[in-house]
């Protein structure tokens, strides 16, 4: 250690406090993808307590270790509940929180931590039980064997999570634990889900505890009947190869049922659901014997409301929700109003997503949505009120904004958000405040405590003032218009260009592509490091520009559902019309256009580049479905029903096909244990390449997942993506800065 001599160590005490500070990031791969400079910071996450004017949350305890604290809404002073020094493991550490759930009155808390990641997420771990007012904190299970999903039941006495596939309930008072399902296995899987269905119908946490604590309904998979794909680890001297159960299109899927099992003894009762063509895609109470299951056909183009008696098993239709394409199925739905009297349902019927209301039996009672615009999700309801807040594609597609519901109102609806872009809001149970999440393209989110009905802001929780400000500094706002296609069709596009662009002369450009069903990647939010770095290839020279192509979100059933049976062919041929109609823009250097994508993107990117010939100078495809036979059964069923249903959709929407024609420079990059899209799907794509002596560069990430991702990954790859980029279309960034 050197000491400083006391006259040194005055004179940097005074210096001015900006010469202390560190400079403002600028806008370069390693800020973006390496240091995080532009990470921001996270908005509010935090549990409303029953009486709607105070929250539960977390925060950083100055001597290490996180403190929960309730935060008084209307002056943000926060009381400690739990000291970080009381939350310790066996051996005195501080917990590291991941998650934070509640009892129904708030006076305990399971706190998840030193958790492992089960495909996607993080969802295996440990539980501790927090009691507030004891100040005590114990080990959920004392059983060997990591929980998944452990919640109270609603009368706090009890805890029940799933642990090697069985479903478990612990006894808070005497600590007692039972094992309600005994059969779970590698694959027998009880109170979680399968592969295909958490991706695809977003079930993870597969059990629901009955509104009066004695029951627990749950889904139960046996995967016997579904094929097994193997990924191969080559990270150890010795390669391992895992098996997953993953059903491509045309394949047997799992042996699905949901039973209720009683919380005290184990015995369980199977609904009868007639679902083994099918999916049994929700689960909900409706009330202490009832439960409401939604039930899609195979096909996807039915959804049968069912609800099912958890005494006997038997079930009754309320209603059926069908449609000559595909059903999105909503995961909250139905939503109970009036104490289960009325519900709200989703439905495409007049050509918009709109909800309607039903009463009990299945009887309609009138639309609650407006048409002519899409609702994407109910997003709240108010428990002493019943105000609904649902949010909308409104005043246009790239707009989310929220708007409240009272049924006895008038006017019924009224508008909760209003600043342009895009809002995510989480209502108080009292319906008298909500937290506002507010993000626009170019502008990073900040949280806001509102009022209702008056929407005036009581005070600032997240402002996300330094990235706010680095973001505007460096950046010019995505500018948004319309491309004009042959037959009058006009698609919503983005364009990125730098502060001191010149639309009179050619620039070379780069189209970021999505375009998947009912997705969109042009919309008036903020994009994140992704948006960032189309800034950062701004700012070296291109133009960057995305287009929603036909099958995209927001613009209603009819322009969504022409892609049904022909995946990617219309999708692709907007993408090369789009392309075709930048390149005669006096701001486009037609000879140097690439097109870049990832997942979906990667296959829109590909196949793009193969059916557009020389329009296109480069191209990028990360992580690229490159045949629809490869992919999982769920979604591409949705689109494209079976390979013998649809033969000819599947040849002609297939990368394959048109893969010879590729005249592109191609960059085709892929993670080796991407268990969503297949290395197949690159390996596939390699071969018919090199088949017709086509070059192409590949980038394999060893270990990697479809997100590529993890330590120093996505520096790496964006760091070869620009480089690519610049070495294809002939970029030589300023002073050649990264």
């Amino acid at each position: 250690m050197h000491r400083l001599f006391p006259s040194i160590a005055l004179s940097l005490l005074a210096l001015p406090l900006a010469a202390q500070q560190p400079a403002p990031p600028e806008l370069t791969l390693d800020a973006i993808f390496g240091r995080g400079d532009f990470a921001g910071a996270p908005m509010p996450d935090i549990r409303w307590l029953p009486d709607g004017k105070s929250w539960v949350a977390t925060r950083a305890n100055p001597t290490g270790g996180q403190d929960i604290v309730r935060v008084d809404a209307a002056t943000g002073k926060a009381t400690v509940l739990a000291d970080a020094s009381l939350l310790v493991d066996s051996a005195g550490s501080r917990l590291r929180l991941e998650g934070l759930t509640l009892s129904a009155d708030g006076t305990q808390a399971l706190v998840y931590h030193n958790s492992v990641r089960v495909w996607r997420t993080n969802t295996r771990g440990v539980y501790h039980v927090v009691n507030f007012a004891a100040k005590t904190i114990s080990p959920l299970s004392a059983q060997p064997g990591l929980q998944m999903f452990a919640k109270f039941s609603p009368d706090g006495k009890q805890v029940a999570f799933v642990r090697d596939n069985d479903l478990v309930v612990v006894d808070l008072a005497g600590r007692a634990e039972r094992a309600l399902t005994r059969d779970g296995s590698d694959v027998i899987i009880n109170g979680t889900s399968d592969w295909v269905y958490e991706e695809e119908l977003g079930l993870r946490d597969g059990f629901r505890w009955c509104p009066d604590s004695k029951r627990i309904a749950f889904w139960r998979f046996d995967q016997s009947p579904v094929p097994q794909y193997p990924l191969l680890d080559q990270s150890a001297v010795h390669a391992r190869v895992t098996l997953i159960r993953y059903p491509q299109p045309g394949d047997p899927n799992s042996r699905v049922k949901i039973g209720v099992a009683d919380a005290a003894s184990g015995h369980t009762v199977w609904m009868s659901t007639e679902s083994d063509s099918g999916y049994l895609a929700t689960l909900a109470w409706v009330d202490a014997d009832t439960l409401a299951i939604q039930r899609l056909n195979r096909r996807q183009n039915r959804v049968d409301l069912l609800f099912a008696s958890a005494a006997t098993g038997g079930t009754r239709r309320v209603l059926i929700e069908s449609d000559s394409a595909w059903v999105d199925v909503d995961a909250g739905a139905p939503y109970l109003l009036a104490g289960g009297k009325l519900f709200l349902w989703p439905s495409e019927r007049s050509g918009w997503r709109r909800y309607y209301l039903y009463k009990r039996d299945g009887e309609p009672v009138r639309a609650l949505t407006p048409d002519s615009s899409d609702a994407e999700r109910v997003v709240g309801i108010a428990a002493r009120t019943q105000e609904i807040f649902v949010s909308e594609h409104a005043p246009n597609a790239l707009e989310r904004q929220v708007f409240g519901y009272a049924l006895t109102r008038k006017p019924e609806r009224l508008p909760v958000t209003a600043e342009p872009g895009s809002h995510s809001v989480n209502v108080s149970p009292n319906g008298n405040l909500f937290i506002d999440v507010h993000s626009a393209a170019g502008v990073p989110p900040a949280a806001t405590l509102r009022e209702l009905p008056s929407l005036a802001a009581k005070r600032v929780l997240e402002g996300n003032a330094t990235l706010r400000e680095n973001v505007a500094r460096l950046t010019r706002p995505p500018a948004f218009f319309q491309i004009p296609m042959p037959d009058g069709t006009k698609l919503n596009a983005f364009r990125i260009v730098s502060a001191s662009f010149d639309s009179t002369k050619p620039h070379p450009v780069v189209i970021y592509v999505y375009g998947g069903p009912n997705s969109q990647t042009v919309s008036n939010s903020y994009g994140g490091t992704r948006e960032l770095w189309h800034h950062l290839l701004a700012r070296d020279g291109y133009v960057v520009v995305s287009v929603d192509n036909r099958g995209t979100g927001a613009r209603g059933s009819a322009f969504r559902h022409q892609v049904y049976q022909k995946l990617g062919q219309l999708e692709s041929r907007d993408q090369i019309d789009a392309a075709k109609w930048i390149a005669r823009r006096p701001w486009a250097d037609s000879t140097r256009i690439a097109i870049w994508g990832w997942s979906g993107g990667g296959y829109m990117t590909a196949l793009t580049a193969s059916r557009g010939g020389r329009l296109f100078t480069s191209a990028i495809a990360v992580a690229p479905v490159i045949d629809w036979r490869l992919y999982d059964d769920i979604y591409t069923e949705r689109y494209m029903r079976t390979p013998a249903e649809n033969p000819d959709g599947y040849k002609n929407g297939s990368v394959l096909t048109y893969a010879a024609g590729l005249t592109a420079r191609l960059l085709i990059v892929q993670g080796t244990s991407d268990d969503n899209v297949h290395p197949q799907n690159t390996f596939w794509m390699a071969n018919a390449l090199q088949a017709s002596n086509t070059q192409f560069e590949m980038m394999l990430y060893p270990g990697r997942t479809h997100s590529i991702s993890g330590g120093t990954t996505q520096l790496d790859l964006y760091t070869m993506m620009t480089d690519f980029l610049n070495r294809t279309l002939g970029v030589v960034p300023p002073g050649g800065a990264k």
